[in-house]
């Protein structure tokens, strides 16, 4: 009786394994990019799960000076849920921002993300604030692995 019970357990596992080969759960890639800044060592990859045309899920890891990982951080909570549409004018006010195309006042789609909006005036650290940003842009014109540097 013992046996049998094995190998029906045995059985079970096996189809187990068989059905995860045919159709493996969760196997896809997600667009990701890497991306650094030489100048200040900043490093990330940015990860995007995209879901019909809105951004389902966006992460990054990395290090990197406290203008880059707050930007980055800011960038992800903010494009949660968003539309690509929606990721791209918004990738493309901060960058106005940033880099002094804009002035905050035109830019009312920032919300906390007016808070990068000083760096301006520190030219050297706008590309810390940007390159996350960059990374997104990337994923979203490319839609596969790849990288960024703002050299």
């Amino acid at each position: 009786m013992n046996a049998g019970k094995n190998r029906d357990l045995e059985d079970l596992y096996q189809e187990t394994i068989l059905d995860h080969n045919r159709h493996p759960s969760n196997f896809r890639a997600t667009r990701s990019v890497e991306a650094d800044n030489p100048l200040c060592g900043d490093r990330l990859q940015l990860f995007l799960k995209i879901d019909g045309d809105r951004i389902a899920d966006i992460s990054f890891v990395g290090s990197g000076c406290a203008i880059s990982v707050a930007s980055a951080s800011m960038m992800t909570e903010r494009l949660k849920g968003a539309t690509l549409a929606e990721a791209e004018g918004l990738f493309e006010a901060v960058h106005a921002v940033l880099t002094g195309g804009l002035a905050q006042a035109h830019a009312p789609q920032l919300g906390n993300l007016e808070a990068l909006a000083g760096v301006r005036r520190y030219p050297m650290r706008v590309k810390c604030a940007t390159l996350s940003w960059h990374a997104l842009k990337a994923a979203l014109r490319d839609g596969a692995a790849g990288q960024v540097s703002t050299e």
